[in-house]
């Protein structure tokens, strides 16, 4: 078993920056895929950024693409997000995710993780 707990999250304006972190505990999350999604009410949980176990490949959803980086500290057990020139439709429950299979890209489907966090709420305001 592994629990993930996320932090970070809290209100902002448009154009600010927040960072995002996920803690694992009673696992090491190093040798596993992680990822963040986000979801909005009413919409379905969407796949936000992935990153392999070992930090070397990581995928991005278009829409944050160039504003949005994530990383990984296997030493802490932990994975980020950074969230540059945030925008009003960013605003969501950001949730970390841990993927058990082996895998060279982080998959952006959600029935492929099977750990998740409680989220944390991101608001952007216009």
């Amino acid at each position: 078993q592994v629990q993930l707990a996320e932090s970070g999250g809290g209100l902002v304006q448009a154009g600010g920056s927040l960072t995002l972190s996920c803690v694992g505990s009673g696992r090491s999350i190093s040798p596993h895929a992680m990822a963040w999604f986000r979801q909005a009410p009413g919409t379905e949980r969407e796949f936000v950024a992935g990153i392999t176990w070992n930090g070397r490949s990581t995928n991005y959803a278009d829409s944050v693409k160039g504003r949005f980086t994530i990383s990984r500290d296997n030493a802490k057990n932990t994975v980020s997000l950074q969230m540059d020139t945030l925008k009003p439709e960013d605003t969501a429950v950001y949730y970390c995710a841990l993927d058990l299979t082996p895998r060279l890209t982080p998959p952006r489907a959600t029935y492929e993780y099977d750990y998740w966090g409680q989220g944390t709420q991101v608001t952007v305001s216009s």
